[in-house]
């Protein structure tokens, strides 16, 4: 949709092929938000953040591209406010996710923020196609075959209602994954066979289509072995061992949710990478709980409310309800949540925006993180960098350095909660088709393929072995726009040469005469 989108408006003509029934995928699932570094909305709230810092933080995350990296963090924030400006989009709340230096992931105040930005990206396409010949979207269209001119692709076939029917133009592929794909052949099997076990929080359709066909005219794949196991699967009571899950946000615990095991105590940083808090949850007795107070719920309350209505989450009226639902005695609960307490208020004066929201930004109006942090504070190993003084994560050397919405234990016993049972889930897969910094697929010899384009989780090395929380949808937006510019610059360069393909080089000059297109379809 964003390549789509961006197509239409460099006054090009976009056609969206999807085999579902609608459109949307897995992104419309997407539960934490979108980062941007140097957004619109982040400068309002003073936080300090940067195109350099969060490359960095992407780098220390997985990230093993250093110019891929590049483009998906230095173009975040004009992205993130081209959705904010363009589609009208509330993306006014921000949160720190694990492995970021900085709160970066934005959220509206209402419903999953994929479901939000996804869905306003069809709509705005549907009312092009309805106004213009500008678009076109068709669905149960199930692409199967790449179709070439020498080395270049040139169109597709696809499926609908029987039928096959050719497309012709460049081409941009953004399946997804495959998360889903469980078959004996698949490239789950073929890639990750200890992981079939797992249930998924992928929907049927994520398959990895677009990379099959991709390596069926030999382009190039990349890291397909690291597939990420997300740690806050959600479990139905009623249907424990149900294959598709719905995903805990991982905004739940950038508000302060904490992750108790079976015994009710606290086992990791919360706030660490995806597969470190994975890895730590197989060491661990399981069932495990994300449990959040009524502070923090309060925070991300739309989500806590529809994980209820889901019956995958639960409410207690009191720490006592919870402790006896759980088998624990309550001293327990209350001796966990008193150790964070503390080494949060120890963490403080190292960490000034250690403490709430509130206190984060009255801090920040006067003082800058990297002047006030002291990066020898605590006596142990925090991450990304410095020191914590919360022993149950950082002896695991991987400590909390970031506090958010805690309380007193002596306020566990009548304090009101939110509660899930978690567990381990196949959620996304860094591996993919290799492109390059204009999304182009290249191929074995590492030459970029003609008329071929790669966007969101079908392109590989962008994550490197771990993709950071709020990355993917910034990963969609990011190089969709970077796709479609440069499948819209191919286009206009076929049309202008008469004759074949015409190099990139030449061609963006001719991009600029469509960006002076674009002003009828933006009055649409």
């Amino acid at each position: 949709m964003s390549a789509a989108n961006t197509v239409v408006e460099l006054g090009g003509r976009s056609l969206l092929l999807d085999k579902s029934s609608f459109c949307g995928g897995n992104s419309t699932k997407a539960t934490s938000g979108i980062n941007g570094a140097g957004t619109k909305t982040q400068k309002t709230k003073s936080i300090p953040d940067n195109a350099e810092i969060f490359i960095a933080d992407t780098l220390k995350g997985g990230a093993k591209k250093p110019e891929l990296a590049k483009v998906l963090c230095a173009n975040s924030a004009a992205d993130v406010d081209w959705l904010v400006d363009k589609f009208d989009l509330d993306l006014s709340l921000v949160a720190r996710l694990g492995g970021h230096s900085q709160p970066r992931t934005h959220r509206g105040k209402e419903r999953f923020p994929g479901m939000t930005i996804t869905y306003a990206l069809i709509q705005m396409l549907e009312k092009v196609a309805e106004k213009t010949n500008r678009a076109r979207i068709i669905t149960k269209a199930e692409v199967f075959k790449l179709v070439q001119s020498g080395r270049a692709v040139v169109g597709c076939e696809y499926r609908k209602a029987g039928k096959v029917v050719k497309e012709f133009g460049p081409m941009v592929l953004a399946s997804g994954g495959f998360g889903a794909d469980f078959g004996s052949d698949s490239l789950l099997a073929t890639y990750r066979p200890d992981l079939l076990h797992l249930p998924t929080t992928n929907g049927e359709h994520c398959t990895g289509d677009a990379i099959k066909m991709g390596e069926a005219i030999g382009a190039a794949t990349i890291d397909l072995e690291w597939v990420q196991v997300h740690p806050t699967g959600l479990v139905k009571p009623d249907d424990p061992d149900a294959k598709v899950k719905f995903l805990a946000a991982e905004a739940l615990r950038g508000v302060g949710g904490l992750v108790l095991d079976a015994n009710g105590q606290r086992f990791c940083n919360e706030l660490g990478r995806r597969d470190y808090v994975t890895g730590e949850m197989w060491k661990n007795k399981p069932p495990f709980r994300l449990c959040l107070n009524r502070a923090a719920a309060d925070e991300i309350i739309w989500h806590a409310k529809h994980y209820t209505g889901r019956g995958v989450m639960k409410f207690y009226p009191t720490g006592e309800d919870l402790a006896k639902d759980m088998g624990v005695p309550i001293q327990t609960l209350i001796d966990t949540h008193q150790k964070h307490f503390e080494a949060a208020k120890k963490q403080e004066k190292d960490r000034p925006d250690a403490i709430g929201s509130s206190a984060f930004s009255s801090v920040l109006q006067t003082c800058r993180l990297d002047a006030c942090a002291d990066p020898d504070g605590g006596p142990l190993p925090a991450y990304p960098s410095g020191k914590t003084w919360d022993e149950p994560s950082g002896k695991t050397g991987s400590g909390k350095k970031f506090f958010h919405n805690i309380i007193d234990g002596s306020k566990v016993a009548s304090e009101p909660f939110y509660v899930a049972i978690i567990t381990p889930v196949i959620h996304y897969c860094m591996g993919g088709l290799e492109c390059t910094v204009d999304a182009e697929c290249i191929d074995k010899t590492g030459k970029a393929i003609p008329g071929l384009y790669v966007a969101g989780e079908a392109a590989g090395g962008i994550h490197g072995n771990n993709r950071l929380g709020g990355n993917s949808l910034l990963d969609c937006v990011v190089f969709g726009r970077v796709a479609g510019k440069a499948a819209c610059d191919l286009a206009v360069g076929m049309r202008m040469g008469r004759m074949g393909w015409v190099k990139r080089e030449v061609l963006h000059g001719v991009t600029k005469v469509q960006e002076n297109q674009a002003n009828m379809v933006n009055t649409i």
